[in-house]
Parts: structure tokens; sequence; C-alpha cells
């Protein structure tokens, strides 16, 4: 058969796998699509940052084998190594540094007989929830593009989302697969701690607050990829329960009643846009439909305290990630004054306080682990707003010039070893979790959380909803979420600049 592109961008990885698997069409003509596609829409888009076509081309040259042979997709400019290439994090600092090995993640996908097209876009150090690097430039969401993709994973999640690829690489340290995928409509499920080695590189991401998986249309090709991507490595420092099939087999199959709580109330006490409440109820009621049990509670822990916990450890990591940068040879400049005022922060605090900060997860832990007790699955909204406009989340000019002065003569730092700028910056923190305040639970626990969906917003923009269940049950969300897929199916709603005229 001649697949057509519009055919191509109406199939997942698992259907495009098994055209190549039986003969019905070639590695060569889906990297043929994936290029068309990707030339065709990358120009407005700015998911991909470094196209990797000619590696492309000398892969399918090889055989390949595996339950991904002849599947195109994307990794992510962040942790995912691709060796021979720098893998840049967004940031100018770490465009020269070029690892000598892959990734676990990248050779488990070439294993799978994966083709590698090139690596997507990443805000700086994968930091925020929106995508637009100062380096690379702004990623643009598919369904509206002067609205946000979403970030960290936002390159991944504008190629899936036109059609480019089927699924791309993706990690998740404060939500970065499921705010994405809130975004731009997909399936973005982020799993438990240590299902998905992130090394050799480096043994946790994050103090394994951070988990790598991929961003995908369809449930199947999540777990697909969940099959090809799990399981540990000598030397991991966490070593999770292996699951008790094949996840493509446990996805498949109907789940039992589920005991769902819901809550559209922020942890923060900060606003939530009626679209993001109504997403969540109109997902309550079609739970109800399908004859779960669903009631209206949430997890009893302080979401101010465990916000703080989270920026700790963000302003700490940001710290030592540019220690190390500058021992490689990185300078000031080669940062973006946001990254640099997070690194005063967490400069300005003291190992004692970090180390406090992070013994306050365990309760976080507890209190999730007693709530599933009493029930199966914890459903909020992704994101507490629609996708923002890209002027939405630029630092004000003022704001800006008053900081770059503060920085540049030195006094920012000293400020904040006296704890004169903690305030100021804990605020200007806080502002951007307030527009994602329900993803952070999941990353400090350890649980496994998908967002699904299963909403547009009035003017035609997707909005997920979430799901935090206990932690090693990424089997039971897959289940969940193929009894919804069915129910309200998503897959083929495409924005309409995926599809050729």
């Amino acid at each position: 058969m001649t697949l057509s592109l519009q055919e191509y961008v109406r199939r997942d990885a698992t259907e495009l796998a098994r055209l190549v698997r039986h003969g019905e069409v070639t590695a060569m003509e889906l990297l043929e699509l994936a290029e068309a596609q990707l030339a065709r829409l990358n120009p407005s888009l700015n998911a991909v940052n470094r196209p990797m076509l000619v590696e492309a081309h000398a892969r399918i040259q090889q055989p390949l084998a595996g339950p991904l042979a002849g599947v195109p997709i994307l990794i992510k400019d962040a942790i995912q190594d691709y060796a021979g290439l720098p893998t840049s994090n967004g940031s100018r600092a770490f465009c020269h540094i070029t690892p000598k090995r892959h990734a676990t993640f990248v050779q488990r996908l070439l294993d799978a007989g994966a083709v590698i097209i090139g690596k997507s876009n990443t805000p700086e150090l994968a930091l925020k929830g929106v995508t637009a690097p100062k380096a690379f430039g702004v990623t643009r969401n598919p369904w509206n593009l002067s609205r946000t993709s979403g970030g960290s994973s936002g390159g991944s999640a504008a190629a899936v989302s036109a059609g480019i690829v089927p699924m791309a690489g993706a990690n998740d340290g404060g939500g970065s697969i499921r705010i994405p995928a809130a975004c731009c409509g997909l399936f973005g499920l982020r799993p438990s701690r240590g299902r998905v080695p992130p090394g050799p590189a480096v043994g946790e991401i994050w103090d394994g607050a951070s988990s790598d998986h991929v961003l995908t249309r369809s449930v199947r090709d999540s777990a697909l990829a969940l099959d090809v991507l799990s399981g540990p490595e000598h030397g991991d420092p966490f070593v999770i329960a292996p699951p008790a099939g094949s996840f493509v087999d446990m996805a498949a199959r109907e789940p039992k009643r589920l005991r769902i709580a819901f809550s559209v109330a922020s942890p923060l006490d900060s606003d939530v846009h009626p679209e993001a409440a109504e997403a969540v109820h109109e997902a309550a009621r079609l739970l109800n439909a399908l004859g779960h049990d669903v009631m209206e509670d949430r997890p009893d822990y302080d979401g101010l305290s465990l916000a703080r916990c989270y920026l700790q450890m963000y302003f700490g990591q940001v710290a030592a990630t540019l220690a190390d940068a500058r021992e490689a040879g990185a300078g000031t400049a080669d940062f973006e004054l946001e990254t640099l005022l997070l690194e005063a922060l967490g400069k300005a605090s003291s190992a004692g306080a970090y180390v406090r900060s992070h013994r306050r997860w365990n309760g976080f832990a507890r209190a999730l682990g007693e709530f599933h007790r009493r029930y199966d699955l914890f459903l909020t909204p992704t994101i507490a707003f629609p996708p923002v406009e890209h002027a939405a989340a630029v630092m004000p000019a003022p704001q800006r010039t008053v900081l770059t002065l503060l920085l540049n003569t030195g006094l920012l730092g000293i400020m904040a070893r006296l704890g004169l700028m903690e305030g100021a910056l804990a605020t200007l923190s806080r502002q951007n979790l307030t527009l994602v305040p329900f993803t952070q639970l999941a990353n400090l626990t350890g649980a496994p959380a998908m967002s699904v969906p299963l909403h547009w917003t009035a003017d035609g923009l997707p909005l997920g909803v979430q799901f935090i269940a206990a932690f090693g049950n990424e089997a039971l969300l897959l289940q969940l979420a193929s009894q919804l897929e069915c129910a309200r199916p998503w897959m083929q709603r495409l924005p309409a600049l995926a599809l050729p005229q």
C-alpha cells in the first residue's frame, strides 16, 4: 500500500509499526512522510530544535527489529542523551557538551527499532511550564499558534499533536509530561519513580522527582513505550517492583469498578479557571456513567508546604546545575535571567535547610498513601487555566530591568544571601506554580499520574484532566485511560494545521 501524508498523521505508532512489520509500508516511506510533515510545520511551530535526518537515513539502512521498528520519533533535548550530539537542555551553556554514549532511554528506543528524527525544543534546563528558550525560540501550540504548547516537554507535545511523529520523548519533574499533554490534546503518563531509568549519566533527576516517558495520542502507544522503556539498570538508585505482565496487555483489560475522588480546588488556594473546573466535572459525570463511584474529596496535605518544598528543591537543583556548567566553561551570559535568579536563591539556601525540606516529602507520600487506602484514583485539573498566550509567560520589562541591574552589579547575590530576595523570587516562582498547582504532588511522592484529553474549551483549546494513582500502579491508570478513550475517543481529533489540504 501507499500511505498518504494524511493517513500517516492519523495513525499511531502501534499501527505504523504493524504496517512495517507486515511489509505494507517501509521504514523509508515513514521517514519521508515524517520529513514532509516536519518541513511543512516546523517553521511555524518550532517544535524540533535539532533535526537528525542524516542520522535517521543512516539508521534505516540498517536492519530494524522490535515493537517500534521503522516508527519515526523524537527525543527531548534534555536528559535523553544521543551519543555524538550535544544535549542542550534548552541552553546555550550546554550546546558544546557532547555525550559519549546514549542514555538508557534512547538506547532502549533504538533497540526497539525506532527511528529518531530529531530533538524537541525545551525551556532552559527544562525549568518552565512553557517552552520559549532564548537559545532556540518559542514553541507554538498547533491548536492555536498564539498559545503555549506547555512545558517543559512542549516541543515534543507540539510535534505529536501536529502529526510530525506519533510519539516523542518527554520527562516530568513538576508536570512536564502532563502539562504539555493537557495543552496539546495528548495522552501523557508520568511513570512512578524508578520505573524508567534516566542513566547512565545520572542516577536520579531532581532527587527522584523527575520521570522519563513519552507523549502520545493513543493510550496503547504509551503502554507500548512503557514496555520498551521500563526496567532497572545496574546501579540505579531506585528499583521498583516489576509489573505483573505487559503494560500493553494490562491496558487492554477492563478496569474494575473504581473509587475515584475528585477536587477542583487549587492546593495553593489560588484561582482555577471555570473551564478547568468544568473539565473535571465533565470527567466525573463520564466516570459515573461508566459505573465508577465518584465523590468529592482530596488528600490531607498542606499544598503551600508542598509548594515550598518543591521550590526549595527547584532552586537548589538549578544552583547545582549551573555550578557544573560553569566548571565546564559556561559563563553568566550563557544563561537566561530567570535561570540566574533561581541560581541566586538556590545558592543562598543552606544545606541544612535543603535537607529539612527534603525530609518533608515523606509526609506528603504518607498522606497520599493514606488517601489511596480509601480511593483508587485522585482526579483534578491538569492545569488551572487553558493554554496561555505567549506574552503572558514573559517577565514584565520593568521587573526585568531592575533584576538585570541587581545581577550585573553583584547586588543580587548579596541580597539573596541576606534573605532580602527570597520573598520576591519565591513570589515570582509561586506565580508560575499558580498556573500549574496540581502536578507537583505526584513528583514529590513518586506516584504515577496521567493527563487525559477529555475536554476542549469553548474556543477550541485542549484542556486535559489529571489522575493520580498509588505508587507503582501505572496499569490501573492505563486501564482507565483505555476505557475513557473508548467512551470519548480523542485520537482523531486533530488541529486543523496537522492535516494537509
